[in-house]
């Protein structure tokens, strides 16, 4: 067999020679942008002229602080396209948190969106690394900033060299980007990718039996750019050819649904909060989104009452899948064997419900606490581990890798069962577990339980401290608008309908109007078990 290096360069390049005319749209915060894949390469290609001009080498970070729109696309093949590393930055961590991963990557160049600039601005005597900061704006104006030297993206852009030559001195196993992930403790853990483990990610998303992502996909990537390179859609997409359309800043749930509605989308991606959002929306008001032929979600459990109304109702397939940082995402994904297809709805349900099978090249175990691999019974708890050429096998220059990798397994901390047909099921993080009398109860399982209900918008379950029985559950639930429902109400529910154990049930349910969320969307446990204690004492 032939020894062909997979680069990011091969990807942008195929998209250029062989679909030219295809679309790329972009919400900006001017309006819609669209241009081609043609158009698209010439400016990354300038782009890569002008970041090798700022003194950018092989090797070095290059931070991106930006939402989902096409500047930060043609950043996301320029960079790792001269063989420097594509560093996307949370733009919703704290400020201490930015500094650090900002000089823990060692950035050399920093690219801002123009309304993030405050953010980095209010750090920049604590960045020791950053040599250029580069603004992306609708124009070449360059905005007043105590950011020095600060360049404008589209003056740059318009300044360089349309016939640039990506480089050819790319080795597969070269780091082409990287993302921090945030810690349950402790500051966040950067994650590096490698050429080869992002090409062999997107070419696992192409396949019918996982996202089946092809030339005519029109996608919608929600899950934020900053964020585990938007699960691999905008490699993948660039790579096959597909419609990009991206939602640009500050998208809410009423941009998301006005877009997949006018652009025909057929694909698209995000965290279960975002899909709770569009549900709100779609019942309010009127959209023909008849075209998505898939809704992906990660990140988190989904509760099955929302696959449900997606599938059911909408008549929209619901794909749950399953990643982290660590696994470039993708890792695992619910579709249903040819043989469950005849399956009575509730046994369909519960299985989409799940976080399904491993994709075609990983490898995974599910083990106990004494490392022995658990039986597939569907009921076995176990830590899920995973291995493969698009698994991280560290934690960028941090101790904490010995803890994670272990023996060339990912831990990835979420306790798991599987059944017969190699179904995966998330019970919990191995932090949220609750312990209660010695035996387990699911945080997960009731925060569904309790979204199932059709009053409930949102709900989150924390242990609390107990003396007698160790640990018990709490609930925080967000109810609908007018909604009149109550803690009894909802503890029958549960009982009775749902068939919940007594011991299962909440001590506590307290009705608030938001879940705190993390950068990514997922629900802020942390803080939530801050607020149960100091309302216990209460």
């Amino acid at each position: 067999m032939m020894d062909t290096p997979l680069s990011i360069v091969s990807m942008i390049e195929r998209a250029e020679k062989l679909f030219p005319k295809k679309e790329i749209i972009s919400r900006t915060h001017s309006g819609i942008f669209e241009y081609t894949y043609k158009d698209m390469a010439e400016r990354t290609r300038k782009l890569a002229s002008v970041l090798k001009r700022l003194g950018v080498e092989k090797g070095d970070r290059v931070g991106t602080f930006a939402w989902n729109h096409h500047r930060h696309l043609e950043a996301y093949f320029a960079i790792p396209s001269i063989g420097a590393v594509l560093h996307t930055i949370n733009i919703r961590l704290p400020g201490e948190h930015i500094s650090y991963i900002v000089n823990h990557a060692e950035d050399k160049v920093l690219i801002i969106d123009i309304d993030l600039l405050p953010l980095i601005e209010r750090v920049k005597d604590d960045l020791t690394t950053v040599k250029a900061f580069i603004v992306m704006a609708d124009d070449t104006e360059l905005p007043e900033s105590t950011l020095e030297p600060l360049y404008s993206y589209e003056q740059l852009i318009s300044e360089g060299d349309a016939e640039f030559q990506f480089s050819t001195n790319i080795d597969e196993n070269d780091p082409a980007g990287m993302c921090y992930t945030s810690a349950t403790t402790g500051l966040p853990k950067g994650v590096v990718y490698s050429h080869r483990g992002i090409v062999l990610h997107s070419m696992a998303a192409g396949l019918v039996d996982t996202l089946g992502i092809s030339e005519s996909d029109r996608i919608l990537p929600v899950v934020p750019m900053f964020h585990a390179n938007a699960w691999g859609l905008p490699f993948a997409a660039t790579w096959f050819g597909s419609t990009q359309v991206f939602p640009g800043p500050q998208m809410t749930p009423q941009i998301i649904a006005e877009l997949l509605e006018k652009y025909k989308v057929t694909i698209t991606a995000g965290v279960p909060t975002v899909w709770l959002g569009l549900m709100q929306v779609l019942e309010k008001g009127s959209y023909n989104i008849d075209s998505i032929r898939a809704v992906v979600c990660g990140g988190s459990a989904a509760p099955k009452e929302m696959i449900r109304k997606f599938e059911v109702d909408y008549g929209i397939p619901f794909i749950h899948a399953y990643g982290m940082t660590e696994t470039t995402p993708l890792a695992t994904v619910a579709r249903l064997k040819s043989y469950q297809q005849d399956l009575p709805e509730d046994e369909r349900l519960e299985l989409r419900a799940k976080q399904g099978i491993i994709v075609p090249g990983l490898n995974m175990k599910v083990v106990d606490d004494k490392g022995n691999e658990v039986p597939h019974d569907g009921k076995t708890m176990g830590e899920l581990l995973l291995q493969g050429p698009w698994i991280a096998d560290s934690y960028y220059k941090d101790d904490r890798s010995k803890n994670a990798f272990v023996d060339g397994w990912l831990k990835t901390g979420d306790v798991v069962t599987v059944d017969e047909e190699g179904f995966i099921k998330i019970v919990d993080r191995t932090s949220d577990l609750i312990k209660s009398g010695g035996e387990w109860i699911s945080s997960v399982d009731l925060e569904n339980g309790l979204m199932a209900h059709d009053d409930v918008i949102e709900a989150a379950v924390v242990a609390v401290p107990h003396e007698k029985w160790m640990e018990r559950p709490v609930a925080f639930v967000v109810l609908k608008e007018n909604a009149q429902t109550t803690k009894d109400d909802l503890l029958h529910f549960l009982e009775h309908q749902l068939k919940f154990a007594r011991w299962w049930l909440p001590d506590e349910i307290y009705f608030i109007e938001e879940i705190p969320k993390t950068s990514v969307g997922k629900f802020l446990k942390r803080e939530l078990r801050e607020i149960a204690k100091e309302k216990i004492k209460q």
